[in-house]
């Protein structure tokens, strides 16, 4: 689908959205290990979607099936908690999983979320606010915080 950030390949596996990935996304799966494009399962995706870039959906509700390891999926679950807007350092995000040593690992799990956006990723930032490794580009993650602020700022 088409987006204010790009194009967007939605995967969807047993009946969850399994993948969202942005043109020239790090960890992005090969083209042609998606299968044939079919719009029909991502109807609540792409409405829910357009509703987020357009301002009016600070958080989603869909189904979600998440592929990785059990600490990646601890990782991407915490993730779901970082409210509209705001940021959290990876240090934090590590002692909101009670590992507080793991800052590290932490951002390797973020970096190979595969629901970008949705499972908002771009929401971690380093210890010092700055922004730090983005799957989909530093500058989209400078976007879509910016879009956030504005949305908060706006409301």
């Amino acid at each position: 689908m088409d987006s204010p950030y790009g194009p967007l390949t939605l995967v969807a596996t047993g009946g969850g959205l399994s993948g969202l990935y942005m043109e020239g996304q790090r960890h992005r799966p090969p083209q042609e290990t998606f299968g044939e494009p079919d719009p029909a399962p991502f109807a609540r995706v792409r409405e829910q979607l357009e509703e987020y870039f357009a301002g009016s959906r600070t958080a989603f509700d869909l189904p979600l099936a998440l592929a990785g390891t059990a600490f990646q999926r601890t990782v991407w679950n915490a993730l779901l908690e970082i409210p509209y807007g705001e940021t959290v350092s990876y240090g934090l995000l590590a002692a909101r999983i009670g590992r507080p040593a793991a800052a590290r690992a932490v951002g390797l799990a973020n970096g190979k979320n595969p629901v970008g956006i949705i499972v908002p990723c771009h929401r971690v930032v380093g210890a010092n606010g700055a922004l730090t490794g983005y799957g989909g580009g530093l500058p989209r993650k400078r976007r879509l915080l910016d879009f956030e602020q504005a949305g908060i700022m706006t409301s």
